[in-house]
């Protein structure tokens, strides 16, 4: 990576954590494109220059996600992880990077879950880099005989974000804590997992 590349990496991640804490303190509607560049110590035009809205710099930050998700993947890269690990590394990896800021994370979540009507397609745009990440996880996961093959991937998909979700919503409600969500979400994509698996295990594998 260049000099040049590397300083706009650090104004980036500056800006986004710069309105990760504002947008927490103050409310999403309260924070300024102003207050955010200040707070990053940089020019306002610069955080224009990778974020045109507010709406940009949420979606800013779920690339961001993405990119982190991808970072853990490849620095437990093992061909031979089960589909459970690889979704546990997924999900948790998620779960930290969303929560590292309580307020933030419920706008997020609600941007993500819930987005407006105008934003939509971005919504989509981003749902799609995601199912990169993760279909070829889980067609893997169907040719070595873990997941039915007759179930499509993006309902697989739904099967351990919905659970994802409910785990998240147990967070912000206090009936779990921190500790306990790893094991809480081992175990419900465990009992998934044994209902999306083929009847024949054995015979699928050597397909």
């Amino acid at each position: 990576m260049s000099i040049r590349e590397a300083k706009k990496k650090k104004n980036k991640q500056a800006i986004l954590e710069a309105a990760i804490s504002l947008f927490s303190a103050n409310g999403y509607e309260n924070t300024s494109i102003e207050q955010i560049a200040k707070i990053a110590g940089v020019g306002k035009g610069t955080v224009y220059s990778y974020f045109q809205t507010k709406k940009d710099i949420i979606k800013g930050f779920c690339e961001y996600e993405l990119e982190k998700i991808h970072e853990e993947l490849v620095k437990r890269s093992d061909q031979d992880a089960t589909i459970l690990e690889q979704m546990l590394t997924i999900y948790m990896t998620e779960f930290h990077h969303v929560t590292q800021n309580r307020e933030f994370g419920r706008i997020y979540m609600r941007e993500s879950v819930f987005p407006s009507d105008s934003e939509v397609g971005d919504n989509l745009e981003t749902e799609d880099k995601y199912f990169q990440i993760l279909f070829p996880i889980l067609e893997k996961g169907q040719k070595r005989g873990e997941l039915r093959k007759d179930i499509e991937l993006l309902y697989i998909t739904a099967h351990f974000y919905s659970l994802y979700i409910l785990i998240i919503s147990a967070w912000y409600t206090g009936r779990i804590s921190t500790e306990e969500v790893e094991p809480a979400m081992e175990t419900l994509f465990r009992q998934a997992l044994e209902g999306l698996q083929p009847e024949n295990k054995t015979e699928n594998t050597h397909e």
